[in-house]
């Protein structure tokens, strides 16, 4: 007969209590969440732009963008820690929020462009007859027939900005860790305290998971989104 431990929950315990948790966790959710209203503002209009408008460079603009998310962020982490040390941006939160967005801004502007080309241009064009300026055929027409894309994108660029540890642990100091950066801290020439790194791990991946479920609808309209062809 197998004989399983009584589950305990002093390290979450330990995790709450002796880790300026709430420090961390401020300053994991300030990072997201404006990483992810820029990202999404920004990429919605560059999306349009590259979706709607023909100029020249716009077929090597849109490969490029695919192109620069394949670059890990290990090969970007020592220049980016360079320039990032010269103009003064290390150890701030504007630094952290930098780097998200030259991460998940690239990709999203590419998902934003191909749902937009989604939607019929004669709605736009109707639109324009009536005198609405592109600004109101963007907000007032395409923006709500792509919430899918933006539900899409929204969940990636979060969910980037809450588990990245690499950059986190690079270009922050003591006072503005993420959460995933804190992770180090359970670490030492004494040992690896693994019972607080599960209950930490456990910690960050809960509200990963509601953003994911608040969206789940568009989420999944979003993901299915042009797989069955009429």
């Amino acid at each position: 007969m197998i004989c399983l431990p009584a589950p305990a929950l002093f390290n979450y315990h330990a995790v709450l209590t002796e880790l300026n948790f709430t420090r961390y966790l401020y300053n994991s959710l300030v990072i997201s969440l404006v990483t992810t209203a820029v990202s999404i503002l920004v990429c919605i209009m560059s999306g349009y732009a590259l979706a709607r408008f023909n100029f020249r460079g716009a077929g090597l603009l849109s490969m490029g963008t695919v192109l620069i998310r394949m670059v890990p962020p290990v090969v970007v982490a020592v220049p980016m820690y360079v320039l990032w040390t010269k103009f003064g941006l290390t150890g701030g939160l504007s630094g952290l929020v930098l780097a998200y967005l030259g991460l998940t801004i690239p990709l999203n502007v590419w998902m934003l462009s191909i749902f937009i080309k989604e939607i019929p241009f004669e709605l736009e064009e109707a639109a324009a007859i009536d005198g609405c300026s592109y600004m109101r055929i963007l907000w007032g027409i395409v923006v709500p027939l792509i919430k899918p894309g933006i539900s899409v994108t929204s969940v990636f660029t979060f969910r980037t900005a809450w588990n990245e540890f690499l950059l986190a642990i690079i270009l922050s100091n003591r006072s503005t860790r993420t959460l995933p950066a804190a992770v180090s801290l359970m670490i030492s020439d004494l040992g690896i305290n693994w019972g607080q790194i599960m209950a930490m791990a456990t910690i960050i991946a809960i509200p990963a998971f509601i953003v994911t479920f608040a969206c789940s609808k568009n989420l999944i309209t979003g993901m299915t989104a042009g797989a069955v062809k009429g």
